[in-house]
């Protein structure tokens, strides 16, 4: 239940509000006034917010607090990130004498997955107070102001700007607490907003944060100029890499632990014309992998990909840009095929997770390792099953095809728009069709969209002529109908108007309307027909005629599919699939 329905609820259960009660319009001009939904309800009714506050905390079961006027702790701001303050309302605001108990005053008591994070973080026992969201702006402030006291002993500092002699002085700085706690917040916020990478830019008189979530960047923090060099020259000494050097690109990895995950940043500096600028890319090592429900491929297409990574030979293709989900998808395809009656071996670049039981090694091109020189040597380690990172280049191609055509399982990547552009692709690299033909099994091609925020979903109509005009504009071939036969089959009757849906934005989400993401897919089968078509040279437009009259579904249909879900948005879907 929704915080406003159960705010609702109690009331009326009071006998505060009444059926005769537009309680809807006073929740738009709460929001529209940027108060509670009970100061609101206070105001209508002539009463005191407080006492509209302590009969909600009643129905919650919990006594009320007001913190307007509260200093807390700083041990006690330390202890809870200002992410998990500022998304889930919440704060700590006492600590016992005896450090078995605290009292943390939330707008959500029945927000156990919360209380039950603090629980673990902190060892301790909770106490639970119900309070208003001015309390918890006003917690907000000191977060801000022990921040900016952090900030500000940083930039007191005196910084070393010469490169040569100021090795000595910039390792200090990177240890000292002020820039180290800095850097802390940066990672945590990114850990606990469900970032991807971290930027760190400079620009002439300002360090810029961005985080990259769910795919979008998005600013977050802005610094000093002052602090951009203590911030690389920590992140240098987090990844050991050579603190003196601002001329030449440098890469490095470090690992923390939060809440007993073990999270990898991969770093990569790169000298820029305002200094240098650092990406973080965050790995989750302790992330479990994925089922092939959870990646979003629809249950019937989940039976062909099935089928298909059961074969003992030939080869699996996962395509698209980076950052498209490709290895994930590999990795779960890994995770099914991972039993003790088997041999995998990976060659990859980099390795992002580690999997038991499979023999995973590292390409090294500066030594002569490469995807080819890696492929090559596996096929004498008595491998059933290989996976290869990514095939780049024709001897890599080749060298695949003949292992797949040799009895072994081969996985890879190739970056194509779509699943049919794969095969063009591998004859342009020289593997002769028949090759191609004989040895291909399932080519995949992927994007990850945003999913929508399950707690502010609304529903959106479009006429289904909208629709059909924006198949035509996007040369998108029977999405309309794709969507009917779905409707069909869900027992929806046939209406002029569609109902498709978008994320509000609210404090769970960051008010972006979007929390997570989920895959569109295209899967290629390769039929006999297929194969024809390819012996044949077949164009990719004749190959894509085949495979849809065989029921496949392009990755546009896919995602038009999951919006009429209610899982994304239509305009995720035309964001992703522009070509």
């Amino acid at each position: 239940m929704e915080h406003a329905e159960k705010i609702t609820e109690i009331l009326t259960h009071e006998k505060i509000l009444t059926p005769s009660d537009d309680v809807a319009q006073m929740l738009l001009d709460a929001k529209h006034k940027h108060i509670d939904l009970e100061e609101e309800i206070a105001g209508k009714k002539g009463v005191k917010p407080e006492q509209i506050y302590q009969t909600v905390a009643e129905g919650f079961g919990v006594p009320y607090i007001n913190l307007n006027s509260k200093t807390i702790d700083k041990s006690l701001i330390d202890l809870l990130p200002e992410t998990i303050v500022q998304t889930h309302h919440i704060v700590i605001v006492e600590r016992d004498a005896n450090k078995q108990m605290l009292i943390v005053a939330t707008r959500d008591p029945d927000d156990i997955q919360t209380l039950d994070f603090i629980q673990k973080r902190t060892g301790m026992e909770l106490q639970v107070y119900y309070t208003d969201s001015a309390s918890i702006a006003h917690i907000v402030g000191q977060y801000h102001k022990t921040l900016e006291e952090e900030l500000q002993s940083v930039t007191a500092a005196p910084l070393a700007l010469d490169s040569f002699t100021g090795i000595t002085e910039l390792n200090r700085i990177a240890r000292d607490v002020p820039i180290v706690k800095v850097v802390d917040v940066l990672l945590n916020y990114a850990l606990y907003q469900g970032a991807s990478d971290i930027h760190i830019e400079p620009t002439e008189n300002h360090v810029i944060i961005r985080y990259r979530i769910d795919g979008i960047l998005m600013d977050v923090m802005k610094f000093p100029r002052i602090l951009h060099q203590a911030l690389i020259a920590r992140i240098k000494v987090l990844a050991n890499l050579k603190i003196d050097e601002h001329r030449l690109p440098q890469d490095g990895r470090f690992k923390i632990t939060v809440d007993d995950k073990r999270i990898a940043f991969r770093v990569s500096i790169f000298p820029v014309y305002d200094g240098e600028k650092v990406v973080l890319r965050l790995l989750d090592e302790s992330a479990k992998v994925l089922t092939f429900e959870q990646l979003g491929i629809q249950k019937e297409r989940i039976a062909i990909v099935t089928a298909n990574i059961r074969k003992p030979h030939g080869i699996l293709l996962v395509t698209g840009p980076t950052g498209s989900g490709k290895t994930t998808t590999l990795y779960s395809v890994l995770n099914i095929l991972n039993t003790p009656s088997v041999n995998i071996s990976t060659v990859e670049d980099p390795i992002e997770y580690r999997i038991p039981r499979v023999n995973q090694a590292q390409i090294s091109p500066k030594i002569g390792f490469s995807f080819a020189a890696g492929l090559r040597a596996l096929l004498r380690q008595d491998p059933n099953i290989i996976m290869v990172g990514e095939i780049r280049d024709g001897e890599t191609a080749e060298i695949a095809a003949h292992a797949a055509m040799t009895g072994h399982l081969v996985l890879s990547t190739l970056h194509t728009n779509d699943a049919i552009g794969a095969i063009p692709r591998l004859t342009e690299m020289g593997v002769p069709r028949y090759l191609v033909a004989s040895t291909t099994n399932l080519i995949i091609a992927q994007r990850l969209v945003r999913k929508i925020c399950e707690y502010c979903r609304f529903t959106v109509t479009m006429t289904r002529s909208l629709v059909k005009e924006m198949e035509e504009q996007l040369q998108l071939k029977n999405i309309l109908e794709t969507v009917t036969s779905v409707e069909h089959v869900e027992g929806e009757t046939e209406m002029e108007e569609m109902n498709f849906y978008k994320g509000k934005g609210c404090a769970e989400c960051g008010n972006r309307g979007y929390a997570g993401r989920i895959g569109i897919y295209e899967i290629l089968e390769i039929t006999d027909e297929i194969r024809k078509g390819i012996l044949d040279q077949a164009t990719p437009k004749e190959l894509l005629n085949i495979a849809m009259q065989q029921g496949m579904m392009t990755m546009a249909q896919d995602g038009f599919l999951k919006a009429k879900q209610g899982l994304t948005t239509i305009e995720e879907i035309l964001r992703v699939t522009k070509e």
